[in-house]
């Protein structure tokens, strides 16, 4: 009977320990003992030193992928396939996953690099409290221009872009919510606007452009404009930048009546498997000098106020990039509108679009 009763102590003593182990085993997974980090960014969004830099710090090794559109990234997080432990979403995009309880709230005290951002960047509309992101990039919507085929004074305004002057020479980028924006604050309307008359009327605006609309076009607009086959175009404030590396005839206004800003920001997914890692990721990335680093290797504006003392005074000061606070003030933030709205958008814009052929 002894015998019996010490082989099922014996037994017991054995599950628990097995019981034990798993347990550790799945805290260990979650807590970053797997030593891997999963990160799902936009294509070339990031200095790869500093992916090296960061895995020889901490012993990390980083697993890289990468989306073309807000709207891939978050299908693939919805599905839960791969469970990434960073993502990178746009502003309107970050509201959709707060909705969908698809992120985990972020512990501030886990970050102290978090002081050196630039408070006008915090605690934005999207985010109260950053309770969910930390940001990353941010830049605007503007024209960019080529000084051999047109003058800045006819391009400081969006609506001097409807100047006979400029016709069959605007590219135009291939995005609903931009092109009907710049419509929208011609008229002095919201970016934001659910309002049919509205809308309507800026798509109307929107149609009497098409005599000078050359293309609507993607990422190919970089191409033609550095090929001077364009007078203007309406872009991002980082493909400017990149397509005047390449031509030192083209420039980039963000007219003063207001524009689109837009904020790229970090997110830990609520899938996530190494939180720990993430944290020391997001870190990693707040640090001034590493956000430095990565700012003029990417070309858009960082939110870090302590990192803009390591970058080159040229660009700190340009104001194309930087803008004044007279132009900030008037710029303003993409909403995550109801689907029946962003299909109105859609609707209109694809009527310009074949419109113009």
């Amino acid at each position: 009977m002894k015998k019996l009763l010490s082989f099922a102590i014996g037994i017991l003593l054995l599950c628990g320990a097995l019981f034990g182990c798993n347990k550790l085993l799945n805290q260990k997974a979650n807590d970053g003992g797997n030593k891997t980090l999963t990160i799902y960014n936009w294509g070339d969004y990031i200095d790869p030193q500093l992916i090296t830099k960061f895995e020889h710090e901490t012993g990390y090794h980083v697993d890289y992928e990468t989306f073309d559109s807000n709207e891939a990234m978050l299908t693939k997080i919805r599905q839960g396939g791969t469970h990434y432990d960073i993502a990178v979403p746009s502003e309107y995009t970050i509201q959709r996953m707060k909705k969908e309880h698809l992120l985990e709230p972020i512990d501030h005290r886990k970050l102290p690099n978090l002081k050196y951002i630039d408070p006008q960047f915090l605690n934005l509309s999207f985010d109260r409290h950053n309770r969910y992101s930390i940001p990353y990039f941010w830049g605007t919507l503007g024209i960019v221009y080529n000084d051999q085929k047109v003058s800045r004074k006819d391009v400081l305004h969006w609506r001097q872009l409807w100047s006979p002057k400029l016709k069959n020479n605007i590219m135009m980028i291939d995005s609903a919510r931009d092109a009907m924006a710049v419509a929208l604050i011609t008229q002095h309307h919201s970016v934001n606007t659910t309002n049919a008359k509205e809308l309507r009327e800026a798509a109307d605006k929107l149609d009497q452009l098409t005599p000078n609309i050359k293309a609507v076009i993607a990422d190919e607009m970089k191409m033609y404009m550095e090929q001077n086959e364009a007078a203007v175009g309406i872009t991002y404030s980082g493909e400017a930048s990149e397509m005047i590396d390449a031509n030192s005839h083209l420039h980039y206004i963000v007219p003063s009546e207001g524009s689109n800003i837009w904020f790229d920001n970090m997110v830990i997914p609520k899938t996530a498997k190494n939180k720990k890692a993430a944290y020391a990721f997001l870190n990693f990335m707040l640090d001034p000098k590493n956000a430095a680093q990565n700012a003029e290797y990417i070309g858009y504006a960082t939110p870090n106020k302590a990192a803009k003392k390591y970058l080159p005074k040229s660009v700190t000061s340009n104001q194309a990039f930087y803008p004044p606070k007279q132009t900030m003030k008037h710029l303003q933030v993409y909403h995550d509108l109801p689907l029946k709205d962003i299909g109105t958008y859609n609707d209109l814009f694809l009527e310009f679009k074949m419109f113009k052929k």
